[in-house]
């Protein structure tokens, strides 16, 4: 067995005592309240990257919009 590792018996002991510890009852709602964190947390990076796919897309607008309204300045500028 190696040093740094956990083994399959130490993992079912350490489960067996949280069992002990905190009872059915108590882990349905921690498992039930994870799960409820995790949803969230899903849902919070899928509506993040489409912030940021939203915020790319303005960002590419925009130097489009501001050369089209630079350009005519830029022109006035010459023929004056």
């Amino acid at each position: 067995m190696s040093m740094g590792g956990i083994g399959i018996w130490q993992l079912v002991i350490v489960l067996l005592i949280v069992f002990l510890l905190f009872g059915s009852k108590r882990l349905k709602s921690l498992g039930g309240d994870l799960g409820e964190t995790i949803q969230g947390f899903r849902k919070s990076m899928a509506t993040s990257d489409t912030d940021e796919q939203a915020t790319a897309q303005v960002q590419q607008h925009v130097p489009a919009q501001a050369e089209a309204t630079t350009q005519p300045q830029a022109h006035a500028d010459r023929h004056a």
